[in-house]
């Protein structure tokens, strides 16, 4: 038989095709051969989640294998966003690295100040004055309410409920107005300086802070009674991402992750920093180490940060927001103007960096997201040798996997709001 195909002129490249398919059909049949056709069905599948998914909360990449609908193994891989912050600092003065904190958890920039702050005062060797501090603690919790916000919305919205992310998107939006009013920005807030901070809270801002909080309450009670008794919600979240307080613990997670599994540990109690050894609030832990529970610690830890704004300003501390040190921290601007070595100690210190004396400092603050730590490794100069960035959202990052495998794919969303991440600082 000739395996020319005859047809007419006018054949189209489909009659082509199929002449050809049927002649292929026949002398399998003829051969008396059996095709064997591969159900998908009987075989893992391979998924990409994200990066550009909308519930991975910045450019993260969950890599899962799937029986089905059941997560059978999950790899979340960090690393899209190139950053390099880490060698970025190695190249940067001490002053000039502090901007640079505000894209690390971008939903929380003051108190990423704060964090770079503490850790470069701990290398010189150098203390705020007691209303730097004052001040840095109520932006602190500030922040720790802003991010809270935003994880409990987002959380809410992944899993179908929208309305509460409009409502702590509408209350986010009052703080960076307060923000605004505070250091003139509202996202990224550059706030602190070496010694103290940019400048002074005038008492008429203070007041807003105090009108906000007392309206904040009743917010927060909304977005409770909506959540909290929603069956569906409650189904999506509760038994979701179990992580027991044994393993937390040896996957190194902190934070309202950590927390929510049972176990007490907050810095802010346990290695007190700023005023926090002089103000009363409670270290709110959570015992069922699920996504729910990391829901309801976060919603309460929003009410301990507001009894512990109240405290700062029913008590205000007066005095300078900046250290009087010529040689770490930069000059007052009416000095600058008006006198020759202030001018010469501005000019040494944005140029060069103020130096800080060669060993090692590891500085650590309770982030709202867990512990934020800075290991720096000074040489004498106005730049750091090293500069390493101990994330919370990389850390508690490790436990994706123990979390999601076993669960529904449709768990994955929930477990990622669970956790929290901001890859801005797990990908440094």
């Amino acid at each position: 038989m000739s395996d020319v195909i005859q047809l007419g002129p006018l054949a189209t490249l489909e009659r082509v095709r199929k002449v050809r398919q049927e002649k292929i059909y026949k002398e399998l049949l003829d051969r008396d051969t059996t095709v064997l056709f591969e159900d998908p069905l009987e075989n893992d599948m391979v998924l990409n989640m994200g990066p550009q998914h909308p519930a991975t909360h910045g450019v993260l990449r969950v890599l899962l294998r799937l029986d089905g609908e059941t997560v059978i193994k999950c790899v979340p891989e960090l690393g899209y966003l190139h950053r390099g912050y880490e060698k970025l600092a190695e190249n940067c003065t001490y002053v000039e690295f502090i901007p640079h904190t505000d894209r690390l958890d971008y939903l929380a920039p003051m108190s990423n100040n704060v964090g770079i702050a503490l850790a470069i005062e701990n290398a010189m060797g150098i203390e705020a004055p007691p209303r730097a501090q004052w001040i840095r603690t109520l932006v602190c919790e500030l922040a720790r309410i802003s991010s809270h916000l935003l994880a409990t919305g987002a959380t809410a919205m992944d899993v179908g409920a929208l309305t509460v992310f409009l409502w702590t998107f509408a209350e986010r939006e009052k703080l960076y107005d307060i923000f605004e009013l505070i250091c003139g920005a509202r996202f990224t807030t550059s706030y602190t300086r070496i010694g103290g901070v940019a400048n002074d809270i005038p008492d008429w801002v203070l007041r807003k802070i105090r009108q906000w909080a007392d309206e904040f309450i009743g917010q927060l009670e909304d977005v409770e009674k909506i959540l909290c008794r929603n069956r569906i919600f409650i189904d999506r979240m509760a038994g979701i991402g179990y992580c027991s307080a044994e393993k937390a613990i040896a996957l190194g997670l902190t934070g309202p992750v950590l927390r929510a599994s049972g176990v007490a540990r907050d810095l802010r109690r346990d290695q007190p920093y700023l005023l926090y050894d002089q103000l009363e609030f409670d270290v709110i832990v959570e015992n069922d180490c699920d996504c729910y529970a990391r829901f309801m610690v976060r919603l309460r830890e929003m009410r301990e940060s507001i009894r512990i704004i109240y405290q700062l300003l029913d008590h205000p501390i007066e005095g300078e927001v900046k250290l009087n040190d010529p040689v770490h921290v930069t000059p007052r601007k009416y000095e600058i103007y008006t006198k020759m070595e202030e001018l010469i100690a501005d000019f040494m210190i944005i140029n060069f960096g103020p130096p800080a004396p060669p060993g090692e400092t590891y500085t650590a603050i309770e982030s709202p997201k867990g512990e934020l730590g800075f290991f720096i490794v000074a040489d004498g100069t106005g730049y750091p040798w090293k500069l390493k960035i101990r994330s919370p959202s990389a850390a508690n990052l490790q436990a994706m996997p123990h979390m999601a495998e076993g669960s529904m794919v449709a768990d994955i969303v929930a477990i990622i709001g669970g956790i929290d991440p901001v890859m801005g600082e797990a990908d440094k």
